[in-house]
Formats: structure tokens, sequence, C-alpha cells
């Protein structure tokens, strides 16, 4: 499957914010966030002072979301196409979908410091819900639903570095056993609940054009 390989610092570098891709790095000075190379990357990054249409302002917005999700064009225009078919609205609805993913969970949870690591974890073949292995990150997690780390896996450093980092759970709709490295998702969380620095509204927009 395809995915991106290029260096997800400049993803961050080109939304002008922090979109936590990177774990740990993120939270360090080393973040080019926090120093001299807070522009976008590019041989003229530092000196655009175009004004942006607004159409590059919702292409942006949905560009940022989609890469704090870490999804390709294709898949999280299929979440959006999901998200337009449900009651209520549609960008709520998007961010619900995004949230039920189970590498997003997994990052939540605490079990990875990032959902491009969470996403490693899922595809390696370490995590199990409901007593199920499950390896495909996209896996729509339901309320209810218990993931646990696979018992040949729960000695991984990745994992128990990241829960050291996560000390507390921070979300209402997830339980965290870290004594058995397990998690219980609760509910869907409302939007919100949802610590989410987006604009959904702005994606419905683009894609409404």
């Amino acid at each position: 499957m395809a995915r991106y390989t290029g260096s997800v610092c400049k993803l961050c570098r080109r939304e002008r914010q922090k979109l936590f891709l990177k774990g740990q790095k993120c939270y360090t000075e080393k973040c080019p966030i926090e120093n001299e190379r807070n522009f976008p990357p590019g041989q003229h990054g530092n000196s655009r002072r175009a004004k942006i249409s607004e159409y590059g302002v919702q292409l942006r917005e949905k560009q940022k979301i989609k890469r704090i999700y870490g999804l390709l064009e294709t898949q999280f225009r299929n979440d959006f196409e999901r998200a337009s078919r449900q009651k209520g609205r549609t960008g709520e609805n998007l961010v619900k979908i995004l949230e039920r993913r189970l590498d997003n969970v997994v990052y939540r949870l605490g079990f990875a410091s990032s959902r491009k690591a969470a996403r490693q974890l899922v595809r390696h073949r370490h995590l199990i819900v409901n007593d199920i292995l499950v390896d495909i990150p996209s896996f729509v997690v339901s309320p209810g639903d218990v993931i646990k780390i696979k018992e040949k896996s729960k000695k991984l450093d990745l994992i128990h570095n990241s829960l050291k980092r996560n000390k507390d759970n921070m979300y209402s709709w997830l339980t965290v056993d870290k004594a058995t490295l397990s998690g219980t998702f609760l509910q869907v969380p409302e939007r919100s609940e949802v610590p989410l620095n987006a604009n959904e509204q702005l994606v419905v927009e683009l894609y409404s054009k």
C-alpha cells in the first residue's frame, strides 16, 4: 500500500504548527517549529508573503487534518464520503470516523508515541481487538471494544517508553490498564472532546465545490 516516506518535519513546517508526527522529538527543542526553521520548506519558504485565497485556506486545513491522522488522499476522501452519508454534521462525523481508526486509538491509549508508530505496531501484528488479532490500521473500533497488546509483544521497549511519557489517560472515552497493557474504547467521542486544532468545516466546504 502506498504511504508517505518523506520527512514528516517538513509537513509540520508547511502547516506552520506542530502536527505531532515525530513522537518524542515533537516535545523537545529539536522540533523545527521551536527553532529558526519555523517556516515552510523549500527555496522560498522563508520569504513567502503572498495572500492566501479562500480555496487555499480550505486546502491547507484539509492537508493539515489528513497529515495529522497520517492518511493519503484516497483514504481521506473515502472517510469523508462515509461521513457525508451519516446523519448530523459532516465535519464532526469525519473527525469521529478518524478517531475510531485502530491506529489512532492505539496512539491515544499511549501504546505508541505517534500515529505512525501506532500504525507500525498494528501492521506488525502486535495488537488484539476483542481477542482477535487485527493488523489493519484503518479497522474501525466500536464502543466496548477491548484493545490489547499481544502477549509475545508486551516487552517491546517502544510500548513501555511511550507509556512512561503518557503518565495519565487524558481522554474520557478511553480507559487504560498499564499493568495488562490493554485499553477499552468506551464510546465515540464528541467533537468538543477531541484535541484537534483544526476546522473540519473548511474541509466540507472544499469538497462541496
